[in-house]
């Protein structure tokens, strides 16, 4: 019988590490989880520990990697991911994205393992091209109040490619573009979260600046499928991962709104520093080298979301995010 690939997966207690130890699962991997759960939450994972072939290590990557044994493939998903975070662990977000990357990066070269990292969105900041395609450079604040993370996501890349060319170790980069689905964290200041937690807690939806500026929102399933196929290739450049369906934030809060049969009323606060007026991937290179393209529909998508936030617990609705030291 073939031995099982071995799949490491980091910030595997977070939203997409957890749905990526599920797939992998699936396909009938042998997946470590590593996560500090500083932002992950081990209830995502909770079903996966019974499993012989899933185990979880507590431990922060960016210091340094101990894997006994064989492993096949790298997923570098730890990192804080939403503007909370930012501002209550700057630190720990640029530590992940620079230490955390080399330190998988030095274990995939000592394993000889393949090793994919999220990279985001993020890289191409404030956008002046659009819709974004991988040749973009980006416009990116670094001393802004999100240049610790989109920062961390160049350096990332960066420092990925180096170990690609110069020590021949087999790398990945997907950017990856809004994502939503379920796990989530309803308080993570997210548009998706918020905008839900809001109507489910009877208040307002807010929406900053004049609702004018876009995302583009891919369903959590699309993404784990475009991010497995990546995986698998051989293709070393960045490789946008996400959904071109644009919408602007005020007609999205117009959607949840219907949705959710409510009647919040929508309100207008300031556009906070550095947000992205527009957010669109070009995903030519995904369809060309992967045949990848989102399947769920924005609204079945955002359905199954909505339904998911609304059957945790009441208490859940008002959880304050965590406060970091």
């Amino acid at each position: 019988m073939a031995q099982k690939k071995r799949v490491l997966i980091t910030g595997a207690a977070g939203f997409l590490g957890s749905h990526l130890c599920d797939r992998f699962i699936r396909e009938g991997c042998h997946v470590i989880g590593i996560d500090n759960l500083i932002t992950g939450n081990l209830q995502n994972i909770e079903h996966l520990f019974q499993l012989e072939h899933f185990e979880f290590h507590h431990h922060d990557v960016s210091k340094f990697i101990h894997i006994s044994g064989e492993l096949d493939y790298i997923l570098h998903f730890a990192s804080p991911a939403s503007p909370i975070d930012y501002v209550k662990i700057p630190i720990q977000t640029l530590k992940v994205g620079a230490m955390g990357t080399m330190n998988c990066l030095g274990l995939a070269k000592a394993k000889k393992a393949r090793m994919l990292v999220a990279s985001s969105s993020e890289v191409y900041g404030d956008p002046l091209v659009h819709p974004q395609t991988e040749e973009y450079w980006g416009n990116v604040n670094p001393v802004g109040p999100r240049g610790v993370y989109d920062e961390a996501k160049r350096y990332m890349e960066s420092i990925t490619m180096a170990y690609h060319n110069f020590h021949g170790v087999a790398t990945r980069i997907a950017r990856i573009f809004n994502t939503y689905g379920p796990r989530m964290r309803l308080n993570d200041g997210r548009v998706m979260p918020a905008f839900v937690g809001q109507v489910l807690r009877g208040e307002n939806i807010t929406v900053f600046g004049d609702g004018s500026q876009t995302r583009s929102f891919c369903f959590v399933d699309d993404l784990v499928e475009g991010i497995y196929r990546l995986l698998h290739s051989d293709y070393a450049m960045p490789v946008n991962i996400g959904n071109p369906d644009e919408i602007s934030l005020l007609d999205f809060a117009k959607e949840i709104r219907q949705l959710s049969g409510e009647r919040s009323e929508i309100v207008f606060k300031p556009l906070p520093v550095d947000d992205p007026k527009q957010r669109q991937p070009d995903i030519n290179k995904a369809k060309q080298l992967l045949g990848w393209e989102p399947k769920i529909d924005r609204k079945e998508g955002v359905r199954i979301t909505y339904n998911y936030f609304k059957s945790l617990p009441a208490e859940a609705l008002y959880l304050q995010p965590k406060v970091f030291n």
